[in-house]
């Protein structure tokens, strides 16, 4: 489904990834990870677009020079240029890192914001199927967003970008600064999310043990580079991927 070929990101002349190729492939989950500066947040920011508008508005700023290099296939059409607003109407949907809801409006405010490029029975059901997955949402809808703890307002998030309808579910970092507790639960919901609706999903990570276990295949990123590959239990038994990321 998703094809990264060769990617190159530039921010003025500091390489923040470097030669990036790997694939995801339709109906599973991806998993990516690495430390804080591996540049996790700058391959998500490339595939669903968002670099282009953080590109446009840097030259507006005079600020740093941003450059792409490489390709990006989804569905084996080349996205690479393409601007994020009709990546997402193609299915490519993101749920960025540290959430960033919209904290003045209500939890279903929130979540029919999301759902503007669906139709009105794709968002009803998708909006029960939300509300079916995380009912503590269901019970805090007409709460505003900036009054749920952490962990509520990662499910917003992530129920959020599901009424978008995507194809390819983009998860930058999740479980960032949430207790254990409510880690199990949201990971426990990605493979639910994947298993029910048969969406493909890419999630980023800076600590693997959580998440290795329900995905399909992983890729480990050091300094903008792909240094190792393979099935969750090819990663889970590395040496290196023990010893740096799984606490081991």
């Amino acid at each position: 489904m998703l094809e990264i070929k060769n990617l190159m990101v530039f921010y003025e002349n500091a390489l923040a990834l470097n030669n990036v190729t790997f694939t995801c492939q339709e109906g599973q989950i991806t998993g990516v990870f690495g430390p804080n500066g591996a540049g996790k947040s700058t391959l998500m920011y490339t595939i669903s677009g968002i670099i282009l508008d953080m590109k446009k508005t840097e030259v507006m700023r005079g600020g740093e020079r941003i450059t792409i290099l490489g390709e990006i296939q989804f569905k084996g059409e080349d996205t690479t240029h393409i601007k994020p607003n009709e990546r997402t109407r193609k299915g490519i949907v993101l749920c960025p890192e540290r959430r960033r809801i919209f904290p003045e409006s209500s939890t279903l405010e929130n979540l029919k914001i999301g759902g503007y490029l669906a139709t009105r029975q794709e968002a009803k059901k998708t909006l029960e199927y939300v509300f079916s997955l995380f009912p503590a949402l269901k019970d805090l809808k007409n709460r505003e967003g900036g009054f749920l703890s952490g962990g509520e307002q990662q499910m917003l998030a992530i129920g959020r970008a599901l009424m978008a309808q995507p194809k390819l579910l983009l998860l930058d970092e999740p479980l960032m600064g949430l207790s254990p507790a409510i880690q199990s639960r949201l990971v426990q919901a990605i493979k639910e999310i994947n298993e029910r609706t048969g969406i493909t999903i890419l999630i980023t990570e800076q600590y693997a043990q959580p998440i290795l276990p329900i995905v399909d295949h992983g890729y480990v990123m050091e300094k903008g580079t792909i240094v190792l590959a393979g099935t969750a239990k090819e990663l889970t038994d590395n040496p290196h991927v023990k010893a740096a990321y799984l606490g081991a």
